[in-house]
């Protein structure tokens, strides 16, 4: 994503963002474009069809309120016909992102993924949590992966930061040193 997407996603999220504080929906309106951003990024036949010259702007429209008018707020399927008018459905995913990244802000909490070798038992998973609650002074809300091939330790990244206390990383320091 380069930064001028970057940029529109963050804008389209912000008002999305703004829309939904009117009534406090914030959750609901990440959930449905979350949702919406998800099935655009993994089904190309979403994507094919949302972005097909042969398809009409108002099929296109048409084909979102069928979805979303029933589920979503009146303010929520408006904003999607803005995106289709300006064309900006690609952008989708990133506004989901943007639009997450701003909710988690505004309820002063962080993702974080963590990465280790092994599955962690609740014990293991409830201090890794307890600890990076303790370093960024927010809720942490993790998602773990297991990765065998980083032999041990862990490997966390929040936001830009990462965070990577691996065996394997810790070797391959230790070999360019040694052939320095």
């Amino acid at each position: 994503m380069t930064t001028r997407d970057t940029a529109v996603s963050r804008n389209y999220a912000g008002a999305l963002f703004e829309i939904a504080a009117r009534d406090g929906s914030e959750s609901l309106y990440g959930e449905l474009i979350e949702s919406l951003g998800t099935v655009y990024a993994e089904s190309e036949a979403f994507r094919r069809f949302l972005s097909a010259p042969s398809v009409s702007e108002e099929e296109k429209k048409d084909a979102l309120k069928a979805v979303f008018s029933a589920q979503a707020p009146e303010l929520f399927v408006r904003f999607l016909m803005v995106m289709l008018d300006r064309r900006r459905q690609g952008s989708l995913p990133g506004i989901a992102g943007a639009f997450r990244a701003e909710l988690d802000r505004q309820s002063n909490q962080v993702r974080a993924d963590v990465t280790l070798p092994f599955a962690a038992d609740d014990q293991v998973r409830d201090q890794i949590v307890g600890a990076l609650e303790a370093r960024f002074e927010k809720k942490v809300i993790p998602e773990f992966r297991v990765d065998p091939k980083i032999l041990g330790g862990m490997i966390i990244r929040v936001g830009d930061e990462l965070m990577d206390a691996s065996v394997r990383r810790q070797l391959e320091r230790m070999k360019r040193e040694l052939v320095q």
